[in-house]
């Protein structure tokens, strides 16, 4: 009899990917929408099509919009359409929009880091009514080998206005792509960099529900504490837990 990791191991090869076709939805105060499909790396973890479509912006409703989109800044587009929803507004007020799958700084260019922030592209929990900050995400789910064009792309942020403690490196944990002593050699880099970090977990799994798949639970845990930690440092700049 399979167990639950060897079953879900067989699993983490998706049969059809997460994003297919245009999407509009309107969640309370918020806005979902999906504005192309289609990705050219094929990760396994995803598995985006490779067919590149463009289905245009929907007509925006709320002051803060949720962008599923795979990977946009992939899109031969992608200039274009930031600077188009930054020239929105709602009710008289600018929207903010969050890419929830974070930026791919492999196609990170200075011209598409100022757009993102000229046209107030954010992290989530950013609350336009009480916060001034603008955040973002940009995703590592390459080796730590990638550390020089991280680097480079986390400069072009802060080059064109993003607060450095501000941005929040997407790491895939519990993963086969990257070992838990892989993720601690990122998670070092990043406290160099003061950079915020957000392990994240295949097919959205959280807190309790994490499986121990190709990570021990011991690893998991330990790594969940440890960016937790992390963070902390980079937003208090002390350990806050500490009397």
């Amino acid at each position: 009899m399979q167990t639950i990791q060897q079953t879900f191991k067989k699993d983490c090869v998706l049969k059809k990917p997460y994003s297919l076709g245009p999407y509009n939805r309107i969640i309370g105060a918020k806005q979902a929408i999906r504005i192309t499909e289609g990705c050219v790396w094929n990760c396994p973890n995803c598995h985006e099509p490779t067919t590149i479509k463009i289905f245009g912006i929907p007509n925006i409703e709320r002051n803060h919009v949720l962008i599923f989109d795979m990977n946009l800044l992939c899109k031969p587009l992608a200039l274009q359409i930031i600077k188009d929803l930054g020239k929105t507004r709602v009710n008289g007020k600018p929207v903010y929009y969050e890419l929830v799958c974070g930026a791919d700084y492999r196609f990170m260019t200075q011209e598409l880091a100022n757009a993102l922030y000229e046209s107030r592209f954010v992290s989530v929990g950013f609350d336009a009514k009480f916060h001034k900050k603008k955040q973002i995400r940009i995703a590592w789910d390459g080796a730590y080998s990638d550390q020089k064009k991280i680097k480079k792309a986390i400069n072009m942020l802060v080059k064109a206005g993003y607060e450095r403690k501000e941005i929040m490196v997407f790491m895939q944990a519990n993963h086969s792509r990257a070992t838990f002593e892989e993720c601690c050699l990122k998670l070092d880099l990043c406290k160099v960099w003061n950079v915020q970090v957000c392990d994240c977990y295949f097919d959205g799994q959280i807190g309790s529900k994490i499986l121990p798949v190709f990570w021990t639970g011991f690893e998991i845990r330990t790594f969940r504490a440890r960016v937790r930690k992390h963070n902390q440092l980079v937003n208090f700049g002390i350990d806050p837990e500490v009397d």
